[in-house]
């Protein structure tokens, strides 16, 4: 099946900001008040994630122990997934966001998210958006499949980013016609790589860099 592809990254290119540390807040703070002690210890973990001390999946795996939970039936976080949902939509969407996926949608194109933050909540997002298919950081599962503050696989970031887009399209059965890819950081360059037409959102410095070198068209989403 041959298919036209709009590929975009989540956070700072369709969302203003992260996702990730205020989607743990927002759990905590409506699930557990009590977890928001451990917030000095998520402070510590950013500063041994810039120390180089742990990696970035580890660093997932840290905070979402702390503020989540080992282990949580999926039917107790299923609330807190539809109004983080709403929250990001209300209140946390770049404009031009909205106005590239409806145009690749009236392109005919498979609206395809390919984010880095877990996959369990980015899809509840990527409903909303109107997206096809969500690839994203898997957790293992429990018992009657609750989500476990383990990663199972790669975290889709950089490069395993691209290997999780390659092994969904071979996975699908799609033969990709024209690929255009969305993103705000230089560590999707291997997504860049992969796509026909490229699109820098509100890049950072290396990024934009990237997009000069390169010639790649850059769009400021607001």
């Amino acid at each position: 099946m041959k298919r036209d592809l709009a590929i975009y990254d989540m956070d700072q290119t369709i969302t203003r900001v992260p996702t990730y540390t205020p989607f743990l807040i927002h759990v905590a703070s409506r699930r557990s008040p009590w977890r928001l002690v451990f917030l000095p210890l998520v402070g510590a973990s950013l500063l041994a994630y810039g120390l180089k001390l742990v990696d970035r999946a580890r660093l997932k795996e840290i905070n979402h122990r702390l503020l989540i939970g080992h282990t949580v039936s999926t039917g107790s976080l299923s609330p807190y997934l539809d109004s983080f949902a709403e929250r990001v939509m209300r209140s946390n969407l770049r404009p031009g966001a909205r106005e590239a996926i409806e145009a690749d949608r009236a392109e005919g194109r498979m609206l395809v998210m390919a984010t880095a933050s877990y996959r369990f909540y980015s899809r509840r997002i990527g409903e909303r958006l109107g997206f096809d298919h969500v690839i994203g950081t898997d957790h293992v599962e429990g018992a009657d499949g609750a989500v476990c503050a383990v990663i199972a696989g790669e975290n889709c970031y950089a490069a395993a980013k691209r290997q999780m887009v390659d092994a969904w399209i071979e996975e699908a059965g799609i033969v990709p016609g024209h690929l255009r890819f969305y993103s705000d950081h230089h560590s999707d360059g291997p997504m860049f790589d992969l796509a026909d037409e490229p699109v820098a959102v509100n890049p950072d410095e290396k990024l934009a860099a990237m997009a000069r070198a390169n010639g790649w068209r850059v769009e400021d989403w607001g």
